[in-house]
C-alpha cells in the first residue's frame, strides 16, 4: 500500500463529504446517552500447573469515565499463594497479580468485576464542552510509546496528512478519515494486532486489526501535537443498531477484545474514534466485502468520529506495562489475561491452552 498524497487526497475528499452531512443522516447507527447498563464480567483462570510455580496477571476494568463508564473494585478467589489487585503507576491500569508457588496440580483463580456502561456522543457542531488537561496529562498522552513512536516516519506521515490545516478538530478529523482510507482489517491477524506503528509505516503494510489501526490513530494524532490514547477493553453484548461485526454474539467473551482510542480536543474534551471498526465492517458485515460508498459503512464512518455504542467495557490505556514478578521487561498493553508456567510466557491469544474463560452476564436484562 503506497503512502503518498493520494490517500491523503481521498481522506480529505471523504473530510468534506462527511462533514457535510447531518450527524441524524444514518439513523442505523446513532449511539445517543441513555440509560445505563450494568455487566458483570467473569474471569476464570484454571492452568495446568503440574506442580510447577505459576503467575498470573489479570486486567479488570479500571476505566472509570464520567458519562459513559463505572467500574467497581473486582472480587476474586482461588487456590493461589497470594492475590493481589495492583494499579500501573503511570496508566491507572488495574490488574490481579497471582501466584502459586509449586506443588498444585491446577493454578485457579475466579474474578468478577461489576461495570456499567452507556452510549457516548459528542456533538461536534457545538464546541465549548471540553475540560482542561493538566500538563501531567498532556504530557502522558502526546508522549511515545515503545510501539508508537511520534518521530521519524510515524511525524512525517502525520505532517502530510495535516498540512495547511488549523484547529485541533480539523486535524484530528483528517487523521480519521486517512486512517479509513489507507488502511484494511486482516483476518490472519492474531488476536487483535500489535500496534507496531512505525513498522507499519515503514513497511507501507497498514493491514492489521483493532490494536494496530487504531494504534496508528493514536500515534498520528500525538505527532500532530493532539493528545490522544488507546483504549483496551471487551465487547459484552450485541450492537442495538444490528451490526453484527460491531458485537459480542454470545456470553462467552473470551476472544471478544476491542481496543478503541481517543483524542483530546479544546473544545470538545476527550471524543471517540474507532477507524478500525469502520474497517471491520466493510470486511466482516453481511453479505461482507462492503465498500466505502455502502450506506452500512457510511453511517459507521460518520458515527465513529465523535461517538461509540456502550455494548463494550474498557480495561485500561496502558502502554508498556511492568508485569511486577514476570520474566518480560513489560507488555505492549494490557487487554488479555497473562501467565507464566515456571518462568515461560503462555499464549494469551490462545484462551484455551492457556486455560482461561471469560464470560458476561447483564443485569436487569
Amino acid at each position: 500500500m503506497q503512502l503518498d498524497r493520494r490517500h491523503f487526497i481521498g481522506a480529505g475528499a471523504a473530510l468534506a463529504l462527511t462533514a457535510l452531512l447531518p450527524r441524524g443522516a444514518f439513523a442505523a447507527f446513532s449511539p445517543k446517552p441513555a440509560d445505563w447498563r450494568r455487566f458483570a464480567l467473569t474471569t476464570k483462570i484454571d492452568i495446568p500447573a503440574d506442580g510447577k510455580p505459576v503467575q498470573a496477571w489479570i486486567p479488570v476494568p479500571s476505566v472509570n469515565e464520567e458519562g459513559w463508564m463505572r467500574a467497581e473494585a473486582p472480587a476474586f478467589s482461588g487456590n493461589a499463594d497470594s492475590a493481589e489487585l495492583k494499579t500501573d503507576a503511570e496508566s491507572g491500569a488495574k490488574y490481579v497479580h497471582a501466584v502459586w508457588s509449586s506443588g498444585q496440580a491446577q493454578a485457579k483463580l475466579e474474578i468478577t468485576a461489576e461495570v456499567e456502561t452507556r452510549d457516548r456522543f459528542v456533538d461536534l457542531g457545538a464546541p465549548g464542552q471540553g475540560a482542561r488537561l493538566s500538563d501531567e496529562e498532556r504530557a502522558l498522552y502526546t508522549a511515545p510509546t515503545r510501539l508508537i513512536p511520534t518521530d521519524g516516519i510515524v511525524k512525517a506521515t502525520s505532517d502530510m496528512i495535516t498540512e495547511n490545516m488549523s484547529g485541533d478538530l480539523q486535524k484530528a478529523r483528517a487523521i480519521y478519515e486517512w486512517v479509513v482510507e489507507s488502511t484494511e482489517r486482516n483476518p490472519e491477524t492474531r488476536g487483535c494486532g500489535i500496534g507496531d506503528v512505525a513498522s507499519m509505516l515503514e513497511m507501507g503494510d497498514l493491514t492489521g486489526k483493532c490494536a494496530d489501526l487504531n494504534a496508528l490513530y493514536v500515534g498520528l494524532a500525538r505527532a500532530a501535537g493532539l493528545p490522544a490514547r488507546d483504549v483496551y477493553g471487551l465487547r459484552v453484548a450485541p450492537s442495538k443498531f444490528g451490526y453484527k461485526s460491531l458485537g459480542a454474539s454470545s456470553e462467552n467473551v473470551s476472544k471478544a477484545q476491542h481496543c478503541r482510542a481517543e483524542v483530546f480536543l479544546e473544545d470538545y474534551g476527550w471524543v471517540a474514534v474507532d477507524p478500525a471498526d469502520v474497517r471491520k465492517v466493510m470486511l466482516e458485515e453481511p453479505p461482507k466485502n462492503l465498500g466505502l460508498d455502502d450506506p452500512k459503512v457510511r453511517a459507521v464512518r460518520a458515527g465513529l468520529f465523535g461517538s461509540w455504542e456502550g455494548n463494550w467495557v474498557g480495561y485500561n490505556f496502558a502502554h508498556d506495562v511492568a508485569l511486577p514478578g514476570s520474566e518480560r521487561d513489560s507488555v505492549g498493553f494490557l487487554m488479555y489475561p497473562q501467565a507464566e508456567i515456571d518462568g515461560v510466557e503462555q499464549d494469551e491469544l490462545d484462551p484455551s491452552s492457556f486455560a482461561y474463560e471469560i464470560t458476561v452476564r447483564e443485569e436487569g436484562a
